[in-house]
């Protein structure tokens, strides 16, 4: 379930637009999240991850910048992190399309408070399980959600760390990676090479100790 969606500049934080669904409806008090996902877009720039997970409990925050927006929602952690990137492409089409020209100008927070009216349709869209079960034509390639990386909100805020410095984690971990899995694999090579080398030095002396005690 879509819990929150807030739209804001990259830049500098500034909240373009937001949708909160009520608290009686979702059975939560929002507010905390609703200041962590301000806090969340001030701490963005413009070497943050540009799809990111983060994940707070019950519930995960799930982020897109594209074109210096940065597009987030808030859902339980049992959504599928699949239909919450889809969700967060469909509005930054519609968004960019309506607003691309005027966000870096306005100086006003949410100064495109009457997008909600696309967000709360879009979202029903998402939440509804037919409409859910009609979606499975989405981009392929956006829907490579192992390549996206996953962090943790309190670590975030409350360490302060910027998620461009685990950006780079992620990318010297997988650089890691990769050098293990290549070492491994010369080593692989190595150990049999080595074997090969055992068994015809064995069978040559064997063939020299026959040949000079037997015949």
């Amino acid at each position: 379930m879509v819990l929150l969606t807030m739209i804001a500049r990259v830049a500098d934080g500034l909240p373009l637009a937001a949708s909160m669904q009520e608290d009686d409806q979702s059975g939560r008090d929002l507010q905390q999240y609703q200041n962590q996902a301000k806090q969340l877009c001030r701490k963005l720039n413009a070497q943050s991850p540009d799809r990111c997970t983060l994940e707070a409990g019950a519930v995960n925050f799930h982020y897109l910048i594209a074109q210096g927006v940065c597009y987030l929602t808030l859902c339980e952690a049992s959504y599928p992190k699949k239909m919450a990137f889809a969700y967060l492409e469909d509005l930054h089409s519609e968004f960019y399309d309506q607003y691309g020209r005027r966000v870096p100008t306005v100086t006003r927070p949410y100064s495109f408070i009457e997008f909600d009216t696309y967000i709360q349709k879009t979202k029903k869209s998402y939440i509804d399980s037919r409409a859910r079960r009609n979606l499975g034509s989405i981009n392929t390639e956006l829907q490579d959600v192992q390549r996206i990386m996953v962090a943790n909100i309190e670590e975030v805020l409350q360490r302060g760390e910027a998620l461009s410095a685990l950006d780079t984690k992620a990318s010297n971990l997988s650089s890691l990676s990769k050098k293990y899995r290549s070492d491994a694999k010369y080593l692989n090579t190595r150990s049999t090479y080595a074997k090969v080398a055992a068994v015809a030095v064995f069978f040559v002396t064997l063939i020299i100790y026959v040949r000079f005690w037997w015949l």
